[in-house]
């Protein structure tokens, strides 16, 4: 018995025992976690016990539950943009905690490759430009607006044409055939860039596509320049990335609606001007004088065509093609949260008038962003855009019988109205007053832009996110030519299409973020992930000629009728990953790999495989860096990798096809167009990078400096073979093009006072481009004056050489490169590039109490520009039929005259000159010449804002919580030797070879708006 109540004591003490060990080990705490700044919730913050990986992600609400011991006494909070707090726990119980922000953290976290990531743990070179910074200036297209705002980008417009194109490049560019537009990604959809718009008469310089977004939804732009930002894109980050994150509501938010309203004026800093009415006279009888004497006639018995040259008339057309061009534009937002959701709500209208009649743009668009918190573990939300854009399209840049070139070819001295009152003409040009009335070339663009996610938080440190986008492009063009302009006569034609660029994608992202180990020295921060991409194009056009009245426009009325169809798919299945290991805060490895499998390449290489890997050193950490007591901060890394390139190149470039059309005797046949080769596969470019980051004065002075070596290799080129074997070309890998460059940028705080604040940004860029490997050389341009050659810049004008005018004579004296004593083609050579030496921006912003000042001025050096107007219009006779423009009154007239401008006179044939270095072609060589190449260099101000917030104390009785009223002006003035009206031009349409064309090209204009910022 004894026994038996010995053993019952002691198994009721061991059961005690247990109990109350049991109770010493485990017991629970919770809690919320604020912002303390802000006082929201701390959503997503992590609770973790020192030392070890366990650890809870706070809810919707902030509030959190945990599960400790006795030996885990201290607890570490953590959230992205605050400062990390420690915190001893001794027993059960509620523990509230407040959380302090981190400025410099907040601007310090960017948007990579599928996930966000502090800036200085980042071994890619990475540029970020806030939504901000762009806001309010009168441009459609957000990729515009990059211009001067960080290094490594060059953006130029093609032309001031609202909505107009534009030529971008991210550290030069890569290739010659395949696209070389970077990758777009808005909120995680990969949107196209292509234009589909062909209105215009087929002759009009391409849209932009991307001015289907609305700029003021936009948060904030990153720029992935080198190989470790973009290889986790693989066969599309080539070309470089830029990520656009838009607006998005915060939790526990009172709505806020603001609205922006701003109505503007725009005019051509320079107009075209062309000689008047007795000076074209005068021209014109001086070119048929000498025309007379070269062909040896007696300059007795010729007959001048006006012999009182001084009676002409002048009519000026240039005036009823220019105008003072008006645009306004209208935005509305909501943004807030509940407990559990956020949201924002854009719409927006934009109206843009051309400052050349009749073009014009205008948008309506907007924006739905939504976040849920369906439980604290699984997160989900929208970004959905949609927008209509319709544009007036005329035919100006590069067009010989577009608007421009209508009023600006046909003789000043020439009516512009018959006596009967009908629209004058003359030879091939259209009367202009009877263009801008009677075009009629409507295109009307709807885009919408979704993305449907699911985020679930397996663990802390894991999280699933799957994601659904669609990026829809649907185009409708229609377009009438009626019988008083050329295109529509005798009897009326018409046009109509519909296209369809439709890209589905899907993408599942599974992250890991884990800090370990004593004092959480050790951080590792990984994904893998994979994504299923389709693109579907569709087109349907219909034609129709023979029209009984111009009151009826419709194609289903047309005598003669025809009609097209096309589409195609590719598809592109991508598996990735991508981890980085940082080390004490100081030094962190990283490393990436994409896998791509793309149906536009043969069955031989459908896969490409892109890797990458960097390296960071937080050398301002180090104590003999301290020590110096210099840097607060100083950061070196390096990077190299590979990525991909697939655009630009037909969805089935890699098969054999062939082509209906060959019929014989009204029976349909086909034939063989294009070669298959089953090898052809990914252009692919291997990039490194060094870069040095630092910060002095107390980080009042930051610095970043790089240089990057990008060479491509396996360019998709379209190789010229035997004319013998059917075909003209064959697209293969073969080429090879190298860019070398360096970036400088400079962020200041120059005065950082109570009421005044001054700060800098400035950034300067160069890049050196050269084809390594061609196949032969390739012309290209307008009469084949660029020249892609082996050795040379990719953007190289190919012409003759002229050296002078012979002071004599007046004849010019061109280069006789291979001395043969004869100007051949032979004698063309490589005069120049498209490329400038350098590109930059200065932006200073300025703030005193209530004001607000900023410019952004923009430079560019050392590119030259193709002058085609003066090609055309500074001809000396060549021309027939078309007028002058006041250079060339510039002429040589006279032995011993000194000028660059030969005599006037059509004679095109040899002039055997003795006296002369080599022979000359008469006055003028009817090829182009260096004459008409011109330095395109030129600094401008680019934007400036002058602004004024009325006080709060004022605006809160008002029921306002801000109101803002400013005026702002862009391209005020531009400093440059180029003598067309705007440096800043590209007018060659689709082909992406031939940059720095100018030809009747619409200037950018010159823009003052005011404008008002209100939030409730």
């Amino acid at each position: 018995m004894k026994n038996v109540t010995s053993f019952a004591v002691l198994l009721c003490l061991a059961v005690y025992g247990n109990t109350l060990r049991a109770q010493q080990r485990d017991f629970i705490i919770t809690g919320k976690v604020t912002g303390k700044d802000n006082n929201e919730p701390a959503i997503g913050a992590t609770i973790t016990i020192k030392g070890k990986a366990t650890g809870v992600t706070a809810g919707t609400d902030g509030s959190y539950r945990l599960k400790l011991t006795p030996a885990d006494s201290i607890i570490v909070i953590s959230h992205i943009g605050s400062h990390s707090r420690e915190l001893k726990i001794t027993r059960a119980g509620t523990y509230d905690i407040a959380l302090t922000q981190n400025d410099r953290q907040i601007s310090e976290i960017v948007v990579t490759g599928y996930s966000t990531q502090n800036k200085r743990f980042i071994a890619g070179a990475i540029s970020t430009v806030s939504g901000e910074s762009i806001k309010n200036i009168p441009a459609a297209g957000f990729n515009q607006l990059l211009q001067g705002k960080t290094t490594g980008i060059q953006v130029s417009g093609n032309s001031g044409v609202p909505g107009g194109g534009v030529f971008i490049r991210v550290r030069g560019t890569n290739s010659v055939n395949a696209g070389n537009d970077p990758l777009y990604i808005v909120d995680g959809v990969f949107i196209s860039s292509s234009n589909l718009i062909s209105t215009g008469m087929g002759r009009q310089a391409a849209s932009n596509p991307l001015a289907d977004l609305n700029p003021a939804d936009i948060e904030n732009i990153q720029i992935l320049k080198d190989a470790n930002a973009t290889a986790i894109y693989g066969s599309l980050g080539a070309n470089g990335v830029i990520l656009v994150t838009t607006k998005r509501g915060k939790l526990n938010t009172r709505s806020k609606v603001a609205v922006n309203v701003s109505h503007g004026w725009a005019d051509a800093p320079k107009k075209f001007q062309v000689t008047t009415g007795p000076e074209t006279g005068l021209l014109t009888n001086e070119y048929t004088l000498n025309t007379a004497i070269d062909n040896k006639q007696d300059p007795a018995t010729v007959t001048l065509p006006f012999p009182r040259y001084d009676t002409l008339p002048t009519y000026d057309r240039i005036r009823d093609v220019f105008r003072t061009a008006a645009n306004s534009n209208y935005e509305v937002s909501v943004a807030g949260g509940t407990a559990k959701n956020s949201y924002y709500i854009g719409f927006g209208y934009l109206k843009q008038e051309s400052v050349v009649k009749p073009s014009g743009f205008q948008r309506y668009s907007g924006r739905f962003n939504f976040d849920t918190h369906i439980t604290d573990r699984l997160k989900a939300g929208t970004s959905t855009s949609i927008a209509r854009a319709y544009r007036n399209v005329s035919s100006n840049d590069n067009n010989p019988i577009g608007v421009i070139n209508s009023a600006l070819f046909p003789r000043s001295y020439l009516r512009i109205y018959n006596p009967d009152g009908t629209y004058a003409k003359y030879g091939n040009f259209d009367n202009h007053i009877a263009l801008i009335n009677n075009l009629d070339n409507n295109a009307v663009t709807w885009r919408v832009i979704t993305n449907l996610y699911a985020e679930y938080a397996i663990l802390p440190q894991l999280k699933l996110r799957s994601s659904w986008s669609l990026d829809y492009n649907d185009l409708s063009e229609n377009n009438y030519s009626n019988t008083l302009i050329s295109d529509g006569t005798p009897n009326g034609s018409a046009y109509a299409g519909v296209s369809k660029n439709i890209a589905y994608q899907n993408e599942q992202v599974l992250t890991y973020i884990q800090s370990f180990g004593a004092g959480e020295k050790h951080t590792i921060n990984a994904l893998i992930g994979n994504t299923i991409k389709k693109d579907n194009y569709q087109r349907s056009s219909a034609s129709g000629t023979g029209f009984a009245t111009n009151s009826l426009k419709d194609i289903s009325v047309a005598a003669i009728q025809t009609g097209s169809s096309q589409q195609s798919a590719a598809l592109l299945l991508s598996f990735f990953g991508k981890a980085s290991y940082t080390f004490d805060n100081k030094y962190t490895i990283d490393g990436s790999l994409r896998a791509d499998g793309s149906s536009r390449f043969g069955v031989n290489h459908r896969w490409g495989y892109f890797p990458s890997g960097g390296f960071t050193w937080q050398l301002g950490q180090e104590p003999f860096i301290q020590q110096l007591h210099l840097f607060d901060q100083l950061k070196v890394r390096a990077s190299v990798g590979l990525s991909g390139n697939q655009s630009g190149i037909d969805n089935y470039g890699s098969l054999g096809l062939w082509s209906s059309g060959s019929n014989y005797l009204q029976q349909p046949g086909t034939a063989p167009s294009q070669l298959a080769n089953p090898d052809l596969t990914w252009e692919t470019t291997r990039q490194t990078d060094i870069g040095v980051e630092f910060s002095v004065l107390h980080n009042r002075l930051n610095i970043a400096f790089d240089y990057y070596n990008k060479y491509t290799y396996d360019l998709l080129l379209n190789v010229p073979v035997p004319t013998r074997s059917g075909y003209t070309s064959y697209l293969q890998n073969y080429g090879a093009m190298s860019n070398k460059g360096l970036e400088l940028s400079i962020n200041s705080v120059n005065i950082s006072g109570k009421n005044f604040r001054w700060t800098t940004d400035f950034n300067i860029s160069a890049n050196k481009n050269r084809i390594e490997k061609l196949a032969s050389d390739i012309p290209a341009g307008s009469r084949n004056i660029v020249l892609l050659k082996e050795g040379q810049s990719l953007y190289s004008f190919w012409l003759f050489k002229q050296q002078y005018v012979d002071p004599q004579t007046g004849n010019a004296v061109y280069e006789d490169l291979n001395n043969d004593k004869r100007i051949t083609l032979d004698d063309r050579q490589i005069i120049g590039s498209a490329w400038p030496d350098f590109t930059g921006g200065l932006t200073n912003n300025f703030s005193y109490k209530g004001f607000d000042l900023s410019f952004l001025i923009y430079f560019q050096q050392g590119n030259k520009i193709m002058n085609m107007n003066d090609f055309f219009l500074v001809h000396g006779g060549t021309q027939r039929n078309i007028g002058f423009i006041p250079r060339q009154l510039e002429r040589w007239q006279h032995p011993g005259d000194i000028t660059d401008i030969p005599r006037m006179t059509s004679y095109s044939g040899n002039i055997d000159q003795n006296n002369s270095p080599a022979n000359n072609y008469g006055g003028n060589v009817q090829n182009l010449s260096s004459r008409y190449l011109q330095d395109g260099s030129f600094i401008r101000l680019r934007n400036i804002s002058l602004g004024y917030t009325i006080p709060t104390a004022v605006t809160a009785r008002w029921g306002i919580s801000s109101l803002r009223a400013y005026v702002q002006a862009s391209n005020l003035f531009t400093i440059t030797g180029y003598r067309g009206l705007d440096p800043e031009v590209s007018s060659q349409s689709a082909d992406q070879n031939t940059p720095g064309f100018d030809w009747a090209t619409v200037p950018q204009p010159r823009t003052v708006q005011v404008g008002l910022n209100v939030s409730f």
